[in-house]
């Protein structure tokens, strides 16, 4: 069943594919953690298995992005494994990672044993356990979960979190502890779990996941960091076309988004229910007294390209706006840094597609290289624009490797690649399935 799906969204729209349906397609991702540094958007998720029935999530990934629509995969950033403190396999739970005095920490519920925190010199980690203990640990109950954090402009601080109680602190100047004492808020109508706290301009916001189930996007607003919130209605409202929700809120290059999880690639594979989770993403709109309007489900909206996607560099065939089918994964890179990862595609079977929105070959591309690993010959890359039975304006033949892990660059020519245009690119083989590795690719004028 899976494969009849690949092969129809082959022939999607580009635009439908990635503005309307999920922004990851290579792995189950949930409760989207973004954060905005230096024009880019870091797009921190937990992980679902992919054999996930129930709640299976042992990692936290991220992503980036510098026009909303075409995602870089960056494989983990941090896992159960940096908390020495908790030895079991499962409960990396809604994380969120915010960045002071050129650290960035990253809170993590462990589902049933409280609130961690990691720190690192990048965004990109490694990250590490600073304090070998939680931060924040209510052992009489399991509300400890959903961390959302956010520094006032007076330098101070919060952590909120909490399902089905909302709770909150003041985080010290560090931001690996916590002064005071932990203060329970009065329920907020609507209120379920996954709270994302911030500020923009004299209004303080509180998004969260409405009561389940299914749940929507709720908010509230006060005029101060610690309450009293007023409850002021949906951002998204409940909806049977999803189970659950959680909400990740930014403004970036004069636009906000909300970004939230549903099931919809999960229903693409089964109609039975699994913790197998989305996440999209819709752009939003705030009123003149700071209001936000109601955002239509995420398939009944689109989001934009903020800027065209420029394919003369160095691209890594994980960035992408739609892959539905194909897969990524890891290698580590044998260079001067011992710890750089590096992803490549595979599980790239016949007739399936890698999408990029708004592509600018500007006068002309001229030249398509890609660096690939495959062990049988016949595999071709298919360049087209607009989409998958768009005009053909190159043919890559992929050479063997002899390995899987021995990569290797081959170029082809193009022609009539001009202007702006969705970039898919097409796999074709007689061997049908599993057909090569990809790990870069790179257009010349």
């Amino acid at each position: 069943m899976k494969r009849l799906h690949t092969l129809l969204l082959a022939l999607v729209p580009a635009t439908f594919c990635s503005a309307q349906m999920p922004i990851i397609q290579t792995k189950f991702t949930a409760d989207p953690a973004p954060y905005v540094h230096n024009d880019t958007i870091y797009l921190y998720t937990t992980h679902d298995e992919d054999d996930a029935d129930n709640f299976k999530m042992q990692d936290w990934l991220l992503y980036t992005s510098t026009d909303m629509v075409n995602w870089t995969d960056h494989g983990a950033v941090a896992s159960l494994k940096d908390f020495k403190w908790y030895d079991g396999d499962n409960g990396a739970w809604a994380e969120q990672v915010i960045s002071r005095n050129g650290k960035y920490y990253m809170y993590c519920p462990i589902h049933g044993h409280g609130i961690g925190v990691l720190v690192s010199d990048s965004p990109y980690g490694p990250f590490v356990d600073p304090i070998g203990k939680p931060l924040v640990w209510q052992k009489e109950h399991w509300y400890d979960i959903d961390p959302t954090v956010w520094i006032d402009d007076d330098g101070q601080a919060y952590m909120y979190w909490g399902n089905p109680i909302l709770y909150h602190v003041k985080l010290n100047e560090d931001m690996i502890s916590y002064s005071g004492d932990i203060i329970e808020h009065p329920h907020i109508e609507d209120y379920q779990e996954g709270p994302w706290f911030y500020k923009r301009n004299d209004n303080y916001y509180l998004a969260f996941a409405s009561t389940c189930c299914p749940e929507g996007i709720g908010y509230a607003m006060s005029k101060g960091p610690e309450g009293p919130w007023e409850y002021k209605g949906h951002i998204m409202n409940h909806t049977p076309k999803t189970r659950g929700n959680h909400p990740g809120i930014i403004d970036y290059k004069g636009k906000s988004y909300v970004f939230g999880l549903n099931y919809d690639l999960l229903r693409l594979q089964m109609p039975e229910h699994h913790e197998r989770r989305s996440v999209s993403a819709a752009e939003m709109h705030y009123n003149a007294d700071g209001t936000i309007q109601e955002v239509p489900y995420f398939k009944e909206t689109a989001v934009e390209s903020i800027e065209p996607f420029n394919p003369y560099r160095r691209v890594e065939a994980e960035t992408m706006a739609w892959g539905w089918g194909l897969k990524a994964g890891v290698m580590e890179r044998n260079g001067k840094n011992p710890t750089e990862k590096g992803i490549y595609i595979y599980h790239i079977d016949e007739g399936e597609t890698l999408t990029l929105r708004d592509v600018d070959f500007g006068k002309g591309a001229k030249e398509f290289t890609a660096c690939t690993a495959a062990l049988r010959k016949g595999a071709q890359i298919e360049i087209h624009l607009d989409n998958a039975a768009g005009l053909i304006v190159g043919v890559l033949d992929v050479p063997v490797t002899g390995s899987i892990d021995k990569y290797q660059t081959a170029s082809c020519k193009l022609n009539n690649a001009t202007g702006v245009h969705d970039l898919v690119f097409r796999f074709v083989g007689a061997a049908q399935k599993d057909l090569f590795r990809w790990d870069w690719w790179q257009m010349k004028k």
